[in-house]
């Protein structure tokens, strides 16, 4: 087991929760500062770990794993875990698929048909989680599969919740990939005893593929 992360993933862990935790645009301006200092998200703290980890990714730098999973225990303890993690997910793919994949692959990913487009876009998705989330896609018949073998939102939260980070990451990358809306179903949990975490994805085209 690799002992650090990509720092991109803690990130996508701090950005969620200041984006969770930032008021809407309409909120009354004098209630803001009062937020601060009530909000982990609007905090200096996680600021200056955003800034941190930020210039760790522009560099290429990897991270602690233990730091990482201790930010995700601290996620796993809000009440809003799940959306969180859900939002953290989605962020870590966005990012990934901007910064690792070239916008003429991306755009020609969209427009090629569905038997050119496909093994492309899984190369990409293997090269993203292998970087990103340690884990290993693989595609069987009309379903993408990620596995991780050592998931750091294990047992981070009650009732499996930390392991929504993986489902949204995949489901997320592949809606940017193919524009993928199929369904995201965790088919094994570490927690529950079934050695690795794999969550499986239906792998729909676009209109314009079909």
């Amino acid at each position: 087991m690799s002992d650090t992360v990509d720092a991109l993933l803690p990130l996508s862990f701090l950005e969620a929760v200041r984006n969770v935790d930032s008021p809407v645009e309409d909120f009354e301006a004098e209630l803001v500062g009062d937020l601060r200092n009530k909000r982990l998200g609007l905090s200096d703290t996680v600021y200056m770990q955003i800034r941190r980890f930020n210039d760790a990714v522009k560099r290429g730098q990897r991270t602690s794993i233990d730091e990482a999973v201790g930010l995700a225990r601290l996620l796993g303890r809000r009440p809003d875990a799940e959306a969180v993690f859900r939002a953290a997910g989605r962020h870590l793919a966005g990012e990934a698929y901007r910064t690792t994949i070239g916008g003429v692959a991306r755009n020609m990913m969209h427009i090629l048909p569905a038997f050119l487009a496909r093994p492309v876009a899984l190369r990409h998705a293997r090269r993203i989680s292998r970087r990103y989330l340690n884990g290993r896609v693989s595609r069987v018949g009309a379903h993408v599969y990620l596995e991780v073998a050592h998931s750091i939102t294990q047992d981070t939260a009650p009732r499996s919740v930390g392991c929504t980070y993986y489902e949204a990451s995949l489901k997320e990358m592949l809606r940017l990939l193919v524009n993928s809306v199929g369904a995201v179903e965790h088919v094994r949990c570490a927690t529950r005893g079934e050695g690795t975490c794999a969550w499986r994805a239906e792998w729909k085209p676009t209109a314009a593929q079909e």
